[in-house]
C-alpha cells in the first residue's frame, strides 16, 4: 500500500485565498476566481472537520470567509496583495493553531 502526501489544510486555506485572488485578478472574471476560492475552502473544511471536530470546522469556516471579506477593505489601506497575503497568513496561522492542538488531544 503506497502512503501519499497530504497537505495541511492550513496550506489549503491559505493557497485558496491567494489562488482565488491571482485567478480573479489575472483572467479578470471574479466568478472564476470564487470557483477557486469556494473549491479550496471546501477541501480546507472538510479537513478541518476531520482533523478537529465539526465545531472547528464550522469556526475555521467562518474566519476563511471573514478573511476573504476583510481582505476588500484592508487592500485599500495596503493595497490589494498585501492585504491578500495578510489574511492568508492569519487563516494559516489559526488553521495551524487549531488542528495542532487538536491532534495533541488524540491519543
Amino acid at each position: 500500500m503506497r502512503k501519499t502526501a497530504k497537505v495541511p489544510a492550513a496550506v489549503v486555506a491559505a493557497s485558496g485565498l491567494v489562488g482565488g485572488y491571482g485567478v480573479a485578478r489575472w483572467t479578470r472574471k471574479r466568478p472564476l476566481g470564487g470557483v477557486a476560492l469556494a473549491a479550496a475552502g471546501a477541501v480546507a473544511a472538510y479537513e478541518w472537520n476531520r482533523q478537529a471536530g465539526p465545531r472547528a470546522a464550522a469556526g475555521l469556516t467562518v474566519a476563511y470567509v471573514a478573511a476573504f471579506a476583510g481582505s476588500h477593505p484592508l487592500a485599500k489601506k495596503l493595497g490589494a496583495w498585501p492585504a491578500v497575503f495578510t489574511v492568508a497568513g492569519g487563516v494559516a496561522a489559526a488553521s495551524w493553531a487549531v488542528t495542532r492542538r487538536a491532534e495533541g488531544t488524540r491519543t
